[in-house]
């Protein structure tokens, strides 16, 4: 999968990320780089607290 190394160097998950953050973290990453999906475990917690997200092609593995 291609990575997008800019994208990475600029956008550094914060230390001890809260929930909401980990959203936000990985919903704007599958719009910026192909070298991985959000996690599962993420996507479970994401449905489990009915939160609305676009998700595209990219989003799961």
């Amino acid at each position: 999968m291609k990575i997008n190394k800019e994208w990475h160097d600029k956008h550094k998950m914060p230390k001890n990320a809260t929930f909401e953050q980990r959203v936000k973290w990985h919903l704007e990453h599958v719009k910026q780089c192909e070298c991985r999906p959000v996690p599962e475990k993420l996507l479970a917690e994401i449905k489990e607290k009915n939160i609305k997200v676009e998700l595209n092609r990219n989003c799961r593995s």
